[in-house]
Order: structure tokens, then C-alpha cells, then sequence
């Protein structure tokens, strides 16, 4: 697992946390960012994923 898999993983889960709160709390502001924030977390698992698999079929 590389960094960006990490970073990914850990960006979907505190945007996951942001997006709850903010649904529990109704604040549509903190739950529209924390949904941006998990989605920004998967383009970057995502990205790692790619050059992990890139790496290891070398």
C-alpha cells in the first residue's frame, strides 16, 4: 500500500465523518464538504491503486 492509498482511505473517512455530522447536526454546509472531501479521497485511492498496480506489473 502506497501513500496515496493511504491518504485516500483516510481523506473517505474523515469526509464520511464530516458528511454525518453534518447531516446530524443539519448544517448542509459541513455535509456538502465532508461529501467533497470523501470524493476527493477516492480520486486519490484511486490514483494510488493505479500506480501500485503500474509498479507491480513492471
Amino acid at each position: 500500500m502506497n501513500k496515496a492509498q493511504t491518504e485516500g482511505m483516510k481523506d473517505q473517512v474523515k469526509g464520511k465523518v464530516g458528511q454525518m455530522v453534518g447531516k446530524v447536526t443539519g448544517d448542509k454546509a459541513q455535509e456538502a464538504k465532508g461529501h467533497a472531501q470523501q470524493g476527493a479521497g477516492k480520486v486519490e485511492k484511486a490514483a494510488g491503486d493505479a500506480a501500485e498496480q503500474a509498479k507491480q506489473s513492471h
